[in-house]
């Protein structure tokens, strides 16, 4: 499923126009986005936590030329599934 989709069927369950649900959409993901940005942990209860966790620096290979690189330490967005969607999925 795509944003597209998801956009399509909460309008067709909810009976909302489809410029309303992608408004809230766009609004939540936009939110998540900025909260991560910061630092800030975002937590629904029943569905996860999204959170950034920081990935340790290393060293790679450029698989083109073989030439060893230094890939810096950054963060990343991560997700844990909450109780509630853990039981729905199995």
């Amino acid at each position: 499923m795509n944003k597209t989709d998801l956009i399509n069927n909460i309008s067709e369950k909810n009976g909302l126009s489809k410029k309303d649900v992608e408004l809230v959409l766009n609004g939540f993901l936009g939110e998540i986005t900025e909260a991560l940005s910061k630092g800030d942990k975002v937590q629904l209860i029943g569905f996860g936590t999204f959170e950034t966790r920081k990935r340790s620096g290393r060293t790679g290979r450029n698989p083109q030329t073989g030439t060893v690189i230094d890939i810096p330490e950054s963060n990343v967005p991560a997700f844990k599934a909450g109780g509630k969607l853990k039981e729905a999925v199995n």
